[in-house]
């Protein structure tokens, strides 16, 4: 059977591809020589001449169960207005690389890892929000809750440098703000207290660690720097620079000013 061939172009915006989507490329190919087996799954990398249909590429394929789903997710991906959404992409690869012994390099965050893929489909799915397209946001949304394991609603706002480990579970509300170079692990939600309407979720500042299995509810701010410890349950606004744990939490530390949790990935409370 003949390969289908995917038209990845967009009508609305060309990118220029940087130093990491060569290196991914050229990492891609290694790969390829070198098990010529795993050549249908480096395709869509290979085929690809820019870094934004690197992206498209890859997140259709992980996003589809029929060649007919993987052209259409394909489709609505490359839709999308560009903007800085490579340049997001990027800051996240780089976040994880340098956070997560897991995944040395981005080809493999890239290919495998799940909690990066769901956090890209929805940065195409808020831009098709931010642009009134609601059915194509929701659509996507959808398809990478089914693939993922994640939910993410299309209106939340992301900063960049972001890292969602391992992903499984995660849930992030409507109105959710979350900052630059965040770090987040699996069962964290970020939801609303299930009564109020409006502005109803949490806002994530700068820099916080959020460890497994946190719930953080309601339209309460978390501070920049600060950190919630894994398991713990947050109602209340928690200052930057702290350590909340608990259920309900409460603070249990106060940190230096120069301690950047998300960045060293470090979850002991004392």
């Amino acid at each position: 059977m003949a390969r289908q061939v995917i038209d990845f172009a967009s009508p609305i915006a060309s990118d220029t591809e940087g130093r990491v989507w060569t290196d991914i490329r050229a990492a891609a190919q290694l790969r390829a020589d070198e098990q010529p087996r795993l050549a249908a799954l480096l395709h869509p990398i290979l085929a690809a001449k820019t870094g934004r249909q690197m992206l498209i590429g890859t997140l259709a394929a992980r996003l589809a169960h029929t060649a007919g789903d993987r052209a259409l997710a394909a489709k609505v991906l490359a839709s999308t207005e560009d903007g800085a959404l490579l340049e997001e992409t990027e800051a996240d690869l780089l976040a994880i690389v340098t956070r997560d012994p897991a995944n040395p390099d981005p080809l493999t965050v890239l290919l495998h890892l799940k909690g990066f893929q769901a956090l890209q489909v929805h940065r195409f799915a808020h831009r098709l929000w931010q642009a009134g397209r609601m059915e194509g946001a929701r659509w996507l949304s959808s398809q990478a809750s089914l693939a993922f394991g994640l939910d993410i609603h299309p209106a939340a706002r992301m900063g960049r440098g972001i890292m969602l480990d391992h992903g499984s579970g995660i849930v992030i509300g409507e109105t959710v703000v979350v900052e630059d170079d965040v770090s987040m692990l699996q069962q964290v939600t970020l939801g609303g207290t299930g009564r109020d309407k409006g502005d109803r979720h949490p806002k994530v500042r700068r820099g916080v660690l959020i460890g497994a299995g946190a719930k953080i509810l309601g339209n309460i701010e978390i501070g920049a720097y600060s950190k919630i410890a894994a398991g713990s349950v947050v109602l209340e606004p928690v200052p930057a620079h702290t350590t909340v744990a608990g259920v309900p939490a409460r603070i249990v530390r106060v940190h230096s000013e120069d301690e950047m949790p998300a960045a060293t990935m470090d979850h002991r409370i004392d």
